[in-house]
């Protein structure tokens, strides 16, 4: 599995009902894409929930490479990218991704990207963040929990679906859910 992300940082008087309507138009687009474990059509205001930017930031988590290079080759991200520029998309080797029944009901995320020290001990942090991942949904409340890990920049994912707006740390962003669109059963 990969997760992958791309964020744009909006104006900050940007007006966030463009991305809300974005977001109810083109999100069923992507409903049962190939390969596709789940995407969330995230979106951020300035000054809610602490964010510092205006933000419009996907986040998919890909069954398969295949599903992410067919959409990155797709119309659909042509068709973003003639809108918003081209983003850095910053992907994750996933190390542990656990998904409620009830995902259908996230509507806020949280997501930290965690810097890795050289020469730490992947397999023993690996081992902690799987742990995690499943201990929320287990018991966090969560409704999906994906760990993982990028080896060019060494940083580490943790992506969270929430019912309700969690308690988040200092550095944590948390974005509402527009949109969530799913792999076909």
């Amino acid at each position: 599995m990969i997760a992958m992300q791309y964020s744009f940082t909006l104006p900050a008087d940007y007006d966030m009902s463009i991305i809300d309507r974005r977001i109810r138009d083109k999100g069923p687009l992507l409903d049962g894409f190939p390969n596709l474990g789940f995407k969330a059509y995230l979106s951020a205001r300035k000054g809610e929930f602490g964010s510092r930017n205006n933000l419009y930031a996907p986040f998919y988590l890909w069954q398969k490479p295949e599903g992410a290079s067919d959409f990155l080759c797709g119309p659909g991200f042509k068709a973003l990218t003639g809108a918003f520029g081209w983003p850095q998309v910053r992907t994750w080797i996933v190390w542990q991704a656990e998904i409620s029944p009830d995902i259908t009901s996230a509507r806020f995320a949280t997501g930290d990207v965690l810097q890795t020290e050289p020469y730490a001990p992947l397999a023993d942090i690996r081992r902690v963040e799987s742990v995690e991942a499943e201990a929320d949904l287990a018991t966090g409340g969560a409704l999906a929990s994906v760990s993982g890990f990028e080896p060019t920049t060494w940083t580490r994912i943790r992506f969270k679906l929430w019912r309700e707006v969690p308690e988040i740390g200092e550095h944590t962003q948390t974005y509402r859910v527009g949109h969530l669109s799913l792999a076909r059963p």
